[in-house]
């Protein structure tokens, strides 16, 4: 059985495949001590029984093998100005969908095959720690960003495990070959990575542009570049990324508007023209309102004078969220013509916080225009 699950996954798309044991982890402490210090944010799921997610036997029982599987993802087009940036993963269409898709056609094969055979198939959204499962059937071994990176593809994989009652002869364990390269600890924006192997999610782009719901730090908005969704900049650096293979899955290339976005085009989308334009797309996750509020963000640090007409317009989108990140970038930008649309919009806004926003911006243009005009004394 053991032969034949690792011979059949290539047929149904999965490059790697690896198999563990069923045990206690010893991971769940330190699972533990990253929810204890709120690295998890917002994400209550998270913390929401932990001991369900730190063992997959809660979710099968008499479970007693985990069946790791990998699937590249991996293109490499890169963007141009004034347009934002999407996360690889975003690129194609929604790999829960596709991943559950397959894993399950394996599934079904696998108890036909072996008559007594019970198996749970779990993806992304399902409550398993699955990069230690995936370090532990030999896929990969987590890396100091936290991504599990494997020697043939690199951290560009999908991750998804089918849960089996039947005892299997495991894998061995991958070694870490991180070695002494802090090349993403380094690179991140927003110094997320706040030691090898711990992210801290409230500072991490990915979860500001797609977890998060509310108002995104001020300190941090000027770190976030045109990142709109998601972030890769500590897999771009990452040395076993350099040789990285094009995935053959076509799903997962550029699908129409997220190679290259323009940022003035989304932030006039309506709700209905995001809906249809991010069908079937990892990036509906992130609703219209974060995905406008990251766009916002966007346009404000590319300080570009012509992206002020279209910020001036949006001052009056229906949603107060995008509304607030709209001022900031326009006090970001500062050019006459942001500060009067500004100043125009303060005497007509109801939001006290969208209000706060806009005053905080034309304050400072006030305080940089003192500090200017002030003597400078040595």
């Amino acid at each position: 059985m053991r032969s034949w699950i690792k011979a059949k996954a290539s047929t149904f798309g999965f490059q790697k495949v690896g198999i563990a044991r069923l045990t206690d982890l010893t991971e769940k402490k330190h699972f533990e001590e990253w929810l204890r210090a709120n690295f998890h944010g917002t994400m209550g799921w998270m913390a929401y029984d932990p001991e369900r997610r730190a063992d997959p036997r809660q979710h099968l029982p008499d479970a007693k093998t985990i069946v790791c599987l990998a699937m590249n993802y991996y293109t490499s087009p890169e963007g141009i100005p004034l347009s934002g940036r999407i996360s690889r993963y975003a690129w194609g269409e929604d790999y829960h969908e596709l991943l559950r898709e397959r894993l399950e056609a394996f599934q079904q094969l696998i108890v036909q095959t072996f008559p007594g055979v019970v198996a749970k198939v779990c993806v992304d959204t399902s409550a398993v720690l699955e990069k230690v499962w995936a370090a532990k059937a030999g896929i990969g071994w987590q890396g100091k960003h936290s991504n599990v990176i494997t020697k043939e593809l690199g951290s560009w994989v999908f991750l998804g495990e089918i849960i089996l009652n039947v005892e299997l002869e495991p894998d061995a364990p991958q070694r870490d070959l991180c070695g002494r390269c802090t090349r993403c600890i380094d690179v991140c924006p927003t110094g997320a990575i706040v030691a090898p192997y711990v992210v801290d999610a409230r500072r991490c782009i990915a979860y500001l542009t797609i977890e998060h719901r509310g108002i995104i730090p001020r300190e941090l908005r000027s770190k976030m570049g045109n990142h709109i969704f998601g972030c890769d900049d500590c897999q771009d650096v990452c040395p076993w990324n350099t040789h990285a293979q094009v995935t053959p899955e076509a799903a997962f290339h550029p699908r129409e508007g997220t190679l290259v976005p323009d940022l003035i085009e989304l932030l006039s989308l309506s709700e209905e023209a995001f809906n249809a334009r991010f069908r079937h797309s990892p990036i509906k996750r992130a609703k219209r309102s974060g995905f406008l509020r990251n766009v916002a963000i966007a346009l404000g640090n590319s300080q570009a004078p012509e992206a002020v007409p279209a910020l001036s317009k949006a001052l009056e989108d229906p949603d107060p969220l995008v509304r607030t990140h709209v001022a900031w970038a326009l006090g970001k930008i500062n050019t006459s013509e942001a500060r009067t649309a500004l100043a125009q919009h303060l005497a007509i806004e109801t939001d006290s916080t969208v209000n706060e926003e806009i005053k905080t911006a034309l304050l400072d243009d006030v305080l940089k225009t003192v500090a200017r005009l002030s003597p400078c004394h040595g």
